[in-house]
């Protein structure tokens, strides 16, 4: 009985709360036909925007966007090589690599500042200053220099041995995360990234065929002693220029998406005057197709991607990401370019899901 007496009050309580409910939704409907103004509307009340909030997070699980943010980064990731082939006229880039970069950071830039417009005006009430900007433009200088790095190195390389040797970055960037951001990493994470860089090493060297080329011609490696030093500082700048965004992007009590923009705007002037002094033969549009339109938005979408990556997780889980993406590029590669997989693929990808599991599923 006494149990019956004290249920009485919470049913009458949750009476209450649907009445409440029923009105609220009836004045929704009313200030929306009627056309209420936005300040004075129930819409703007803090209680309505709270409830609606929690009803979203609800209904859309953070884990759920989460993973498809993850997915779609590994599918670009994946998809730059073909894109990058699927833009070549004979055989060769017509564009000028120097101005798709440009207009990459550029489009982070401007879909930086939408963002911020949209969803982080009314955060930027908090004073900003140059002390904020300053630190991004050691990032940016990192990246730009990173970026040319590459293009120097095939000099004293063939482009095999570096896409084979990169994928050392995998352990300098570990090796900088767990210094920089005071992370201890066990063994069995260690043993896991390094599987991780021999499933890029075992993919690079001989994870897809092309039948209509003799095998001689698929692989000759050389490097110089000149090559060797500028691929371990390549390594070096790959994983200190990821590792040094996260610290800041980490330690600054601001939106991302003001970070962001204080990155690209540095990112655009330096690679501005960098293709000003390359002095490109080809005109700075001359080459483009949709193929290129393609790579600059999905490089630059990825690029976001990759900003929140650092914010929200860290650089491990980029590098699982790109290791993740030879899954897709396999795909694509079969399909338009009609390569074949090799024993190298398959042993790659069960190296990848060996990683995985001793990364994040062993406790």
């Amino acid at each position: 009985m006494a149990d019956d007496k004290d249920s009485l009050p919470k049913l009458k309580d949750l009476a209450f709360l649907k009445d409440q409910l029923a009105n609220l939704q009836q004045r929704v409907e009313n200030e929306v036909q009627v056309g209420v103004g936005q300040e004075g509307s129930l819409l703007a009340s803090p209680f309505l925007k709270g409830f609606l909030a929690g009803s979203a997070a609800s209904t859309v699980p953070k884990k759920a966007l989460w993973g498809l943010l993850l997915l779609l980064s590994v599918v670009i990731y994946g998809s730059h090589a073909p894109l990058l082939t699927l833009c070549k006229d004979n055989g060769e880039i017509p564009f000028s690599a120097s101005s798709v970069v440009v207009l990459i950071e550029l489009t982070k830039l401007l879909l930086s500042l939408v963002c911020l417009l949209i969803w982080d005006w009314k955060k930027l009430r908090v004073s900003v200053s140059w002390q904020h900007a300053a630190p991004f433009a050691l990032s940016a200088l990192l990246y730009a220099a990173n970026n040319n790095l590459v293009v120097h190195m095939q000099l004293f390389m063939d482009p095999s041995t570096y896409q084979v040797l990169s994928n050392l970055k995998i352990g300098s960037t570990a090796l900088l995360y767990s210094v920089f951001l005071h992370q201890r990493l066990t063994a069995r994470k260690w043993v896991a990234l390094f599987l991780l860089t021999a499933a890029g090493v075992l993919y690079t060297y001989g994870g897809l065929q092309d039948l209509r080329r003799s095998p001689a011609s698929d692989m000759e490696l050389h490097i110089t002693p000149v090559g060797l030093l500028l691929i371990s500082l390549y390594c070096m700048l790959s994983g200190l220029s990821a590792v040094y965004t996260e610290v800041i992007l980490k330690t600054q009590d601001l939106p991302l998406n003001l970070q962001n923009l204080f990155l690209y705007f540095f990112g655009v002037l330096l690679n501005v005057a960098i293709h000003l002094l390359s002095a490109p033969a080809t005109g700075y549009l001359e080459g483009f197709s949709l193929w290129v339109l393609l790579v600059i938005v999905s490089q630059a979408l990825n690029g976001l991607i990759m900003s929140v990556v650092m914010k929200h997780s860290n650089n491990i889980t980029r590098l699982f990401v790109i290791a993740a993406s030879v899954m897709v590029n396999a795909f694509l590669s079969v399909l338009l370019f009609h390569l074949h997989l090799t024993a190298f693929f398959f042993f790659s990808v069960l190296l990848i899901g060996l990683a995985v599991h001793l990364y994040y599923g062993v406790r």
